[in-house]
């Protein structure tokens, strides 16, 4: 019988479109910038912890990469929009933290728990077109997301 947290995207898969709330309440999905650019699209656990603050910045000090490499970054996690506003403004983060409490595309992904307890750490880039072209999981290298990315958006050119 198939897991109730639905199909684990893989690389050549279209991926799904949701629509998440923003940091500052706006809602977002996913075909806003289908056409438009890629997306870096990453899966965290939890705003404001060592780790994920860590991934974060790496993100933010890279910001100018992304978007030169003509990429946007979308950052998800099931905290609140409060909490991802108050994390946003903390540390100065250029790019859209996405709201998903009840966890909608985080199983539409079907981003894996860690040790069957803490949310997945996952990264997806997604090209123009809207194709998954490389998915990196680690929750401890939580800097080689951005490498890993970065690498991915440079082949692509």
């Amino acid at each position: 019988m198939a897991s109730p947290t639905a199909a684990k995207i893989n690389v050549g898969d279209k991926a799904p479109d949701f629509t998440l709330s923003t940091q500052t309440g706006t809602s977002v999905s996913l075909k806003d910038y289908l056409g438009e650019k890629a997306i870096v699209l990453y899966f965290y656990p939890k705003d404001d912890t060592p780790g994920c603050t860590t991934e974060a910045c790496a993100f933010r000090d890279s910001y100018e990469v992304f978007k030169h490499a003509g990429a946007e970054v979308l950052g998800i996690s099931s905290d609140s929009v409060a909490a991802h506003q108050k994390f946003s403004t903390k540390y100065h983060l250029p790019f859209i933290l996405l709201s998903d409490p009840r966890g909608v595309a985080r199983k539409l992904f079907g981003v894996p728990p860690t040790f069957g307890l803490l949310p997945g750490r996952v990264t997806y880039v997604i090209d123009k077109e809207g194709i998954v072209r490389h998915i990196f999981s680690s929750q401890f290298a939580v800097e080689k997301h951005i490498e890993e990315a970065l690498n991915t958006l440079k082949a692509a050119k």
